[in-house]
């Protein structure tokens, strides 16, 4: 049993790493796209950004260097938007880089959900 055990937590943290990825992504977005605004609130988007990112900072709680990338990769995005948004002469440096972050979002998480589909089918 506590194979299984091993097993449902590395698929939750999987889950969770996937959709805070999902979530920055879409922070991005909103960021770069003023279409992306109308779908989704901006208040919900928040509340499930940090409480993804809360959940998986705990799950990692016992891997201090992943949970120092995960804290160091969610500032970066969120320092990035906020020059993006206050600061015109910054902007394309920051948009810039922006979607680089962006390009490494969106590969991580079809990884993460390729792995998350391999753990749920074994």
């Amino acid at each position: 049993m506590i194979v299984q055990s091993h097993a449902d937590r590395h698929i939750d943290i999987t889950a969770a790493l996937a959709r805070l990825y999902l979530f920055l992504a879409q922070s991005i977005d909103r960021c770069v796209s003023e279409g992306t605004q109308i779908d989704y609130p901006e208040a919900e988007l928040q509340a499930h950004l940090v409480s993804t990112r809360a959940a998986v900072l705990d799950m990692l709680a016992g891997n201090q260097v992943v949970k120092a990338k995960v804290e160091q990769e969610c500032d970066r995005v969120h320092a990035l938007i906020l020059a993006c948004l206050r600061d015109r002469a910054a902007k394309s440096v920051a948009l810039d880089e922006l979607m680089a972050e962006r390009a490494v979002l969106k590969h991580k998480t079809m990884v993460l959900t390729d792995l998350l589909a391999v753990f749920r089918t074994a």
